[in-house]
């Protein structure tokens, strides 16, 4: 073990004997009482050097045997501690990318400081290589979604979409402007491929693997162009990912609002089916609209503000990450919407509905999201030992 300090976490004496490691509330640790010999030694805490050599160091500075021991534990069990050589075969697989790791090394340091356990944050990135996620949709959210996800590691991942490239398609992070005219399918996918860093691993045939020997898919995004399929999320369309337990997440932009959720994790959150039965309990009306709204005839361009699509293409693609990462985001059973002008993020509750086949009604696990598990007002307290 090669010790380390995880560099995210800025580190700051708060008086003569306590030390911060991190500024936010939510990631802040408070260690003491530290002694000025100890404060000296975890300045050599920075990955070069192994145990050994740091018992080495603290007997020159007077420190009793097994300090070295104790200090390093009590650094880990508090989340501050990195290991950098520490690593899986997945790990050496993303080392050994050209480049990959490079570019990835801003992710790492942010997934260090949401993951306490030494090399978490490689262990997640690798992880991320063999992933198969589908963005169902190609326009201002959709693509920049697929973007994202594909420069952030995700190994597989698939755009899905029909037409031809418009205009009004092309966003920054998204289709660029030589795309027009295209298959919208076919410049989604070279958009990806261009910013990934490095290319997918080889698939690997696994009982979960798909046709062609690709893995089963980790989650579907639904980012429709007309976001009135994201804001009134169609249940028929959804069924097969239900029947599948497939995790699908809603994204999209509809008039003058933003929409990121419900994350759907069938048979654990409500999905696309409670949402339409619950909006018809509260509105009875609303059904018989939904379906005039659904024959009607659309414009060619639907509204889509370029600063609100990318803002929503962001907060989905970090919600998608957070999942795949083995996290609950905040959307899993609830749904985000932030509307022009004043973009005041709010969040909607959507438990289960019992009408619905889905099954999630009574799933005492249901909507326990990530941010209930994670509260926090201020920096963990920590003693050090000795």
């Amino acid at each position: 073990m090669h010790p380390m300090v995880k560099p995210a976490l800025r580190r700051a004496w708060r008086e003569r004997d306590r030390v911060q490691f991190g500024v936010t509330p939510a990631h802040a640790v408070v260690l003491g009482p530290v002694d000025p010999a100890t404060g000296c030694l975890l300045a050599l805490l920075d990955g070069t050097r192994g145990l050994d050599l740091l018992r080495e160091e603290a007997r020159k500075l007077d420190l009793p045997d097994g300090h070295v021991d104790s200090l390093v534990a009590e650094l880990e069990k508090a989340g501050v501690l990195d290991d950098p050589p520490g690593h899986s075969a997945a790990v050496d697989a993303l080392r050994n990318r050209d480049g990959a790791l490079d570019r990835l090394r801003p992710d790492a340091a942010s997934l260090s400081t949401v993951h306490p356990e030494p090399g978490g944050a490689l262990e997640r990135l690798a992880a991320r290589r063999a992933v198969r996620v589908q963005v169902r949709g190609a326009g201002r959210v959709g693509a920049a979604i697929a973007a994202v996800l594909s420069a952030s590691g995700v190994g597989h991942v698939e755009v899905l979409d029909g037409g031809r490239t418009e205009p009004w398609d092309i966003a920054p992070g998204g289709l660029p402007e030589e795309a027009v005219g295209e298959r919208r399918d076919v410049s989604a996918r070279r958009l990806v491929r261009r910013v990934a860093p490095g290319a997918p691993p080889r698939a690997a045939k696994t009982p979960q693997a798909g046709a062609g020997g690709e893995p089963g898919l980790a989650l579907v995004v639904v980012a429709p162009r007309d976001g009135f399929d994201a804001y009134v999320p169609d249940p028929g369309m959804a069924a097969d990912w239900v029947a599948a337990g497939t995790p699908h997440l809603y994204a999209g932009v509809i008039e003058g609002t933003g929409v990121v959720g419900p994350l759907v994790l069938p048979g654990g959150s409500a999905c696309a089916g409670c949402l339409a039965l619950q909006r018809a309990d509260r509105d009875p009306g609303w059904p018989r609209m939904v379906a005039q709204w659904r024959s009607g005839r659309r414009s060619t361009a639907v509204a889509c503000d370029l600063g609100l699509a990318t803002t929503v293409a962001g907060l989905a693609s970090a919600h998608a990450l957070s999942y795949l990462d083995g996290g609950l985001p905040a959307t899993t059973g609830s749904r985000w919407e932030a509307s022009l002008p004043l973009l005041d993020w709010r969040a909607a509750r959507i438990p289960p509905h019992p009408e619905c086949g889905c099954g999630a009604a009574g799933n005492s696990a249901a909507g326990k999201t990530g941010g209930e598990r994670a509260s926090g007002a201020g920096a963990r307290h920590a003693t050090m030992a000795g």
